[in-house]
């Protein structure tokens, strides 16, 4: 943890230099690309040691595939070599680290450059091996169209924004950073001769880095006094569960949860942080005017806490991980793309069992929840008071559906699992169950469902 938030530091103070004297304007993109690089090599190196090998190994064997396999089959190729390699590596923490998170702790890394590795080569597919007709409007956006050098590639993987803690963005937006038009591009898109500019304005990323480094100081306080005085273990101590009443046990869930978020929020914000101070994440102007920085974004905090429903909840949670699922399978899927979007990404976070009754049980609830929705929702829009307590009663019980379905995602194993579970009587399952079964579900159709991808995505584009 020490190594991470050193390595995040340095990252952001060159990320700084990065962006004033290695601009576009200052030095070429083969120096930017070869500076950007060799950061995040040592980087890596002094945060993960030796391990930090099989990060190497793994772009380097991908390498060799996207120049080597035939553009039909390079996405199924670097896909099957790049999450089969991942998988070893989730096996072996388990099997031979017994659940070891310290130097070991390499694929938090692994995970991201999986997802870089297998976006670039879906997106060289769609650029080379598919008509443009054959492409959706997003898929032929971001579509390559020819295969990048090796200090293209190793820059796109490696560079010492992303390395340590992602996040995972699309090759030819880093590409556009890397040659200066990135902020260019956005700003095309408005019509700033309306807006009284007689040129384009040059927006700058220092208020955005400050505003998110403010939420990581909140976030970082949050996990030392939290974080460490509320474990979630506690939740299944044999003397906590003998003297705790039922309710006590679940205001404890959510209090244990809330504890367990700053982590991520102090990760995932830093390293938003890290690439806007280098001039990376520039999303375009909202409707009031402000310059946005949130392409690279990984989550909504305001979202996530006001969420009135788990669908919500999971949108703006892990936000860039979710548009990979969507960009490499939901969207490529033959059938069944939810159940096949939902084994990748059990696949992807690892092996633990914890991760699987997670990801079970949220299905559960999904289903559960939209079938609530569905049917009972439209009773409380009559009226202003009627729409204030469904919003009341809904975010108390997404909050707890939630805060029960990632319990086993913190604990990993089988046992304490089980033994939650068990303390809280199953009643999440049960309910979600009986919602199924009683409650009348209304079939979408293909159609539906992907205008509805489509509409989130939109959505989370737009944020």
């Amino acid at each position: 943890q020490i190594n991470f938030v050193a390595c995040q530091l340095f990252a952001l103070l060159a990320a700084f230099w990065f962006r004033i004297y290695l601009s576009p304007s200052h030095a070429s993109s083969a120096v930017r690309h070869a500076f950007a690089t060799l950061f995040g090599i040592y980087f890596a190196v002094f945060c993960f040691g030796w391990y930090s090998i099989h990060l190497f190994v793994l772009v380097m064997m991908n390498y060799g595939i996207m120049n080597m396999a035939s553009i039909p089959n390079i996405h199924r190729y670097s896909f099957v070599v790049a999450m089969g390699y991942l998988t070893l590596c989730h096996i072996s923490r388990i099997y031979i680290f017994h659940y070891g998170i310290l130097t070991t702790d390499f694929s938090g890394p692994l995970m991201i450059i999986t997802q870089k590795i297998t976006t670039l080569a879906c997106q060289l597919h769609d650029g080379i091996g598919r008509q443009a007709e054959e492409l959706t409007a997003e898929q032929n956006r971001l579509a390559v169209k020819s295969r990048p050098s090796l200090l293209e590639y190793l820059s796109y993987l490696l560079n010492f924004m992303s390395i340590i803690a992602g996040p995972c963005s699309n090759y030819k937006d880093y590409i556009a950073f890397i040659e200066g038009r990135h902020v260019h591009m956005k700003l095309l898109e408005v019509n700033w001769k309306q807006k009284g500019y007689d040129r384009l304005p040059d927006p700058s990323p220092t208020g955005a880095v400050m505003y998110k480094l403010c939420i990581t100081l909140v976030s970082l306080i949050l996990f030392l006094t939290l974080t460490k005085n509320f474990p979630m273990a506690y939740i299944i101590d044999n003397e906590f569960l003998d003297r705790t009443p039922f309710l006590s046990r679940l205001g404890y869930l959510y209090v244990v949860t809330q504890a367990a978020k700053p982590k991520y929020y102090f990760a995932w914000t830093l390293a938003d942080a890290v690439n806007n101070a280098a001039g990376y994440g520039f999303s375009g102007v909202d409707e009031r005017g402000t310059f946005r920085w949130d392409l690279l974004s990984n989550l909504n905090i305001w979202n996530i806490e006001t969420a009135t429903s788990f669908k919500m909840y999971i949108e703006n949670w892990n936000i860039q991980t979710a548009a990979w699922l969507k960009r490499v399978c939901y969207d490529r899927a033959p059938w069944y793309p939810t159940a096949l979007t939902f084994i990748l990404s059990a696949l992807w976070h690892g092996i633990y069992p914890g991760y699987y009754f997670t990801f079970l049980t949220g299905i559960l609830i999904t289903l559960a929840a939209r079938a609530i929705r569905n049917n009972c929702r439209h009773y409380f829009l009559s009226s202003v008071p009627l729409k204030i307590a469904y919003d009341i009663v809904t975010w108390a019980v997404t909050q707890l559906a939630v805060c029960y379905t990632v319990a086993p995602f913190v604990m990993l194993a089988v046992e304490p699992t089980i033994k939650f579970y068990k303390s809280v009587y199953f009643h999440m399952h049960i309910l979600s169950i009986l919602v199924l079964l009683l409650l009348p579900i209304r079939p979408q159709t293909h159609s539906v469902r992907r205008a509805q991808n489509q509409a989130m995505l939109n959505s989370i584009k737009s944020k």
